[in-house]
């Protein structure tokens, strides 16, 4: 089982259940010594109760996986990112140092992403038996001590004994989607967020990081649909454009690490959609401002998902756009610094 990428892939372990005699199994599906194969991790009493276990393992997998299987290559050096994470998987007070460090904007957001799995994973495991919690715990520390055995090999020339079973790994650049919300493991994002990074001071980077942090717990936390994270850009948009809201759609950018890019402020934005030509129902618009709000100081992670939840209402942005200069966004901290109409 793998991910594939051009000619070469990447084998990571596949999580999938399975009906069995009243029960359903969680398997776990890897390339061994001797090909593929799946084993038993446990078994559970329903589906409903499967479905979450499997899909924080699978997501674990991934993002414990691609980042030591990847080359770093800012500043045209081919180096390796750090395995730190890995001890996550069977350490839980490790797991802080998922939200914390500076290495880079994609490293660090591949271990928020890591911390939002374990912690699922936790949430779930909670409601089943002690033996179930204790395989899954077992599963993991397959994957940890796997992982760390390859990778030692590979880069010091350390092996295993030959008799030894273990789950097979290639050092390659694999596409990985998780939880429906393209979150980024794969090369092209990891290139942008190098680009971003460029030629920002070490404060400026590790303010950027926890920046970035921030857009995606925001993100996790909000329940609007529409909201769409764009991690390059640093920002979060809701666009009601499609939906029919008098084509209005909210714009959360957070401070460009590189300050080339032109941004060293918090911004909320609303914004109205132009149709380029309002005879033509197919015609491209071009989005014009209405008002701008500015934070010096770092927003709450709440405070942008309930902005990004009321914005969902189809008469808030309508009411917003009506906030003059020094007033707040009804319902909200963000005050209204410049308008371009009245």
């Amino acid at each position: 089982m793998s991910w594939a990428v051009g000619q070469r892939s990447i084998f990571v372990t596949i999580y999938s259940q399975h009906p069995n005699r009243g029960k359903v199994q969680i398997l776990a599906t890897y390339r061994g010594s001797v090909g593929v194969r799946s084993s038993t991790v446990t078994s559970v009493d329903d589906a409903v109760l499967a479905a979450p276990i499997v899909d924080a393992l699978n997501r674990i997998s991934a993002y414990a996986t691609v980042p030591v299987s990847v080359h770093d290559t800012r500043d045209e050096q081919f180096d390796y990112y750090p395995t730190d994470h890995l001890a996550t998987l069977t350490d839980r007070n490790a797991r802080a140092g998922l939200l914390d460090g500076a290495h880079s904007l994609w490293y660090d957001q591949v271990k928020v992403l890591l911390h939002l799995a374990l912690s699922d994973l936790d949430d779930v495991v909670a409601k089943v038996p002690a033996p179930v919690r204790t395989a899954i715990a077992a599963e993991l520390a397959a994957e940890e001590s796997g992982l760390r055995e390859a990778v030692a090999e590979f880069s010091e020339g350390s092996g295993v004994p030959a008799a030894k079973e273990r789950r097979h790994w290639e050092f390659d650049a694999p596409f990985v989607a998780c939880d429906g919300r393209e979150y980024g493991l794969n090369l092209e994002v990891r290139e942008r967020l190098n680009a971003v990074e460029r030629g920002a001071s070490k404060e400026n980077l590790r303010q950027g990081i926890a920046d970035l942090r921030l857009l995606l717990d925001a993100y996790i936390r909000c329940e609007n649909d529409e909201a769409r994270l764009s991690i390059d850009d640093f920002s979060i948009a809701d666009d009601r454009f499609e939906a029919g809201i008098d084509g209005l759609f909210l714009n959360v950018e957070a401070p460009m690490p590189n300050r080339a890019h032109g941004r060293d402020d918090w911004r909320v934005e609303v914004i109205r959609w132009i149709p380029d030509n309002p005879e033509d129902e197919d015609s491209n618009a071009t989005g014009e401002p209405i008002l701008r709000c500015v934070r010096a100081e770092s927003p709450a992670a709440a405070e942008i998902a309930e902005l990004l939840n009321r914005s969902g209402n189809n008469e808030q942005l309508s009411k917003w756009m009506e906030t003059p200069v020094g007033e707040p966004l009804d319902g909200t901290a963000f005050v209204v610094a410049q308008r371009w109409r009245d």
